[in-house]
């Protein structure tokens, strides 16, 4: 899977989310969730273990104008990073 954003080694979240163990369509509501509690500009980071995060998150970022920045592989989960549109 080329086609997978990797995140900058610099970034830092505003807000984190724990959705560890959460299967779809959990983590993305409760992505949802949190982006409103958060400014634009700010960047929600979401831990996950759900695979389908992977295609999911990028997806509704282009369709609700939020910016991906991308992912990373941590031991036995993935951290994704989302800046609030």
């Amino acid at each position: 899977m080329s086609d997978i954003k990797q995140a900058p080694d610099d970034i830092k979240a505003d807000r984190t989310l724990d959705a560890k163990g959460l299967s779809c369509p959990m983590p993305l509501l409760r992505t949802k969730k949190e982006m409103d509690k958060i400014n634009s500009g700010q960047i929600l980071e979401v831990m996950g273990t759900d695979p389908g995060s992977r295609n999911d998150l990028p997806g509704w970022c282009e369709r609700s104008g939020h910016e991906f920045c991308g992912e990373r592989e941590d031991a036995g989960f993935f951290r994704f990073f989302i800046k609030k549109g």
